[in-house]
């Protein structure tokens, strides 16, 4: 096992990852940015080195200054978290080269894919079900008006090497195609320095239904069951769920089987992440891409299965065998993360960067807050919103929603908005609770007026408050001023008349 693990990475996964290692008997290096001075991720390791000013090409995605600083550290192995260098296989090799171990999968695998058309092929190969579309890149406008009019309308143009739902666009006809067609080129080179746009068919009703894999380095592999990621924004997850409300055994074992025919598609040893979009009306499912490393809402799973993912990923790069087998593996109750950022809901989802001045971490049973923050903590506006992640376990999904609407009214962060109200509303909503739910749900199926109206008795406590708060004020205030000029006057009998004539 390793003796020094350097966290390429910051926030919330940092903190996940060095509590691993704390718990395997590792020592700890952290890296930060001079925004990120005070995160709490420097502060729970057992050692942090600055690598640079706040922008992330400067610091975090600064390959060569973070093998300076592993070196300068002497780590054993690097792990790269989520986001950041943990799919850049160019790093992975890089670390190769420098005799550090990447805590993720071979170069090979990460490179394969981490491109949408070159991943398409790779599993194809295995017999995956793909989505109908492209296996090359479009090269033109006119290639562009070719392939759509073989695959027809509705479609999916997406960014070749995209990821964190950018670079992707529906297109309902073609008088739109062109000028989406151009901005998701524009949008993937700017995203990831790499133009290339493929196309496919868009599934009606889709769901985002994904399986956890582990793979080690002695060919043993198996799936981990599966998450529910339909609640989506702009394609960007908000909520996560194990297991899927619309998947049963049979289908997770399909489901499983195909993951594990991808991973074997590039020979995995690590854990790892297959997504399918699946249709809501038939239940087919098509390969989406795989996530190379360990996803946000990891979490989930190991609540349901009781495996820690990140250990197990660890143990896999330090050359050790699974520690489980695939009948080892059984989900058991539910489990829901959602996702804390700071983001405004009520303002589109506008970043809300500033000082929390107050904080209140919900408990209990059933309830785990992945988080990053602390009270006093500066929020910097430069990186990702994401500031915790709420996640709560059940032993059926209705009792999980309604702990997670408990934890979540438990939940108080001061000094700047959160997504905690959009949760808690969503938390209320009949699609949601009865399973009934795409990823277009935000659009479709729930909006923030409608939330709104659908608790009421909320407003009225609010209100309420508000009035008895307003009248103590007042009454407070010329009690004093009454006793001040009244000389010695019993400021209680005086309450007590200004409250009979209030009540008048």
């Amino acid at each position: 096992m390793f003796k020094k693990i350097l966290i390429a990475n910051r926030g919330e996964i940092a903190v996940r990852v060095v509590r691993a290692c704390k718990e395997l008997g590792i020592a700890t290096v952290a890296v930060y940015s001079d925004v990120d001075r005070a995160g709490l991720h420097v502060r729970v390791a057992d050692e942090a080195y600055c690598i640079g000013p706040a922008p992330a090409r400067q610091s975090y995605l600064n390959p060569d200054k973070i093998i300076e600083v592993a070196r300068k550290a002497k780590v054993d192995a690097i792990h790269p978290g989520y986001g950041f260098l943990s799919e850049n296989a160019d790093f992975a090799e890089l670390c190769i080269k420098n005799e550090i171990v990447f805590i993720g999968p071979n170069p090979q695998a990460i490179r394969i894919m981490g491109n949408k058309t070159t991943s398409r092929v790779a599993v194809a190969e295995m017999n995956v079900p793909l989505v109908p579309g492209m296996k090359e890149n479009l090269r033109n406008e006119k290639h562009c008006q070719e392939w759509a009019d073989k695959i027809g309308y509705p479609l999916m143009l997406k960014a070749a090497a995209g990821g964190g739902g950018k670079g992707m666009r529906k297109v309902d006809g073609p008088d739109k195609l062109m000028d989406a067609f151009r901005a998701t080129k524009s949008e993937a080179l700017k995203s990831f320095n790499d133009d290339a746009v493929y196309m496919e068919r868009y599934i009606e009703n889709p769901r985002h239904i994904e399986i956890q894999i582990l793979g080690d380095k002695h060919g043993n592999m198996i799936h981990v069951g599966e998450r529910e990621c339909s609640i989506q924004r702009r394609h960007q997850k908000l909520i996560e769920e194990a297991p899927s409300p619309i998947v049963d055994d049979p289908m997770r074992q399909r489901m499983g089987e195909a993951a594990l025919k991808a991973a074997r598609a590039v020979d995995y040893d690590s854990a790892g992440t297959v997504e399918f979009i699946v249709s809501g009306t038939t239940k087919e499912f098509f390969f989406l891409e795989m996530n190379t490393r360990l996803q946000v809402e990891h979490p989930v799973t190991e609540m349901v299965t009781g495996i820690d993912l990140c250990k197990e990923m660890i143990r896999i790069a330090a050359g050790e065998k699974l520690s489980i087998q695939q009948e080892d593996v059984q989900m058991r109750g539910h489990a829901i993360e959602c996702r804390i950022s700071a983001e405004d809901p009520d303002n589109d989802f506008l970043p809300t960067p500033g000082k929390i001045v107050g904080l209140r971490i919900p408990g209990g049973p059933g309830i785990r807050d992945e988080s990053g923050m602390y009270e006093g903590f500066e929020v910097p506006i430069h990186y990702d919103p994401l500031i915790s992640k709420l996640v709560v376990y059940g032993q059926d999904r209705q009792n999980a929603i309604a702990r997670c609407r408990r934890a979540l009214s438990e939940y108080i962060v001061k000094g700047i908005k959160t997504t905690i109200p959009f949760h808690a509303r969503v938390m209320l909503n009949e699609h949601f609770i009865n399973g009934d739910f795409d990823t277009n749900f935000i659009d479709n199926r729930f909006n923030m007026e409608d939330a709104e109206r659908e608790r009421p008795h909320e407003k009225v406590a609010v209100i309420g408050a508000a009035i008895k708060a307003f009248r103590l004020d007042q009454k407070k205030s010329r009690t004093s001023l009454a006793a001040k000029e009244g000389g010695g006057m019993n400021p209680w009998k005086l309450s007590g008349r200004i409250g009979s004539h209030t009540n008048r």
